[in-house]
């Protein structure tokens, strides 16, 4: 299966509309690295009416806290982290444009209804793959939230990030077809 390149920010929805759970695409753009205390603040921001610190319209938010950066370097390892976590902020943040989550880890059925509703899409990453994922990372900043150290919010350029389409908007979930085809293999 030949990788799909998608660029980040996402502008174009007929971008959302071809992936497929199980597709395996490669990210290149900016992304940015949030995680529950950094998506807490957020929709806090919002619901007091107040900007947040990025237009979320079109953005993928990728869950995780990286390692400090070696010398020479843009990022430290930077592998996901557990997504339900963020399972509480995903829907408002999808209402108000969010296009892509990367994490690891199946998500509630409020995230996946919210997913099919306002046409994101659910990305997994490798765990246990942080240094290869750093390599593709080609700058990094911190944008909001210093305080909160590697889960301050920031701004990555990545270029072939690799991941594959979890959740789709056609409410499609790679972890049940996955677990579907091994039962069947195995004749559970």
């Amino acid at each position: 299966m030949e990788p799909i390149k998608i660029e980040a920010p996402i502008v174009d929805q007929k971008t959302i509309e071809t992936l497929k759970a199980g597709d395996i695409v490669l990210i290149s753009g900016i992304i940015y690295t949030a995680r529950d205390a950094a998506h807490k603040r957020i929709v806090e921001t919002i619901e007091k009416g107040e900007k947040p610190p990025i237009d979320i319209k079109g953005q993928i938010i990728y869950y995780a806290g990286p390692a400090p950066a070696k010398p020479g370097m843009p990022i430290g390892s930077v592998g996901p982290t557990t997504s339900y976590r963020m399972d509480p902020y995903a829907p408002k943040l999808l209402e108000l444009g969010l296009k892509g989550m990367i994490g690891k880890g199946k998500r509630d059925q409020k995230v996946k209804e919210a997913i099919k509703k306002y046409k994101g899409v659910y990305f997994g990453a490798i765990g246990g793959a942080a240094a290869y994922l750093a390599r593709c990372v080609k700058s990094a900043e911190v944008i909001a939230y210093e305080d909160l150290g590697p889960e301050a919010l920031r701004k990555l350029v990545v270029e072939d990030f690799p991941a594959f389409v979890v959740n789709d908007i056609y409410g499609k979930d790679l972890y049940e077809i996955g677990r579907s085809q091994y039962q069947e293999l195995f004749k559970f």
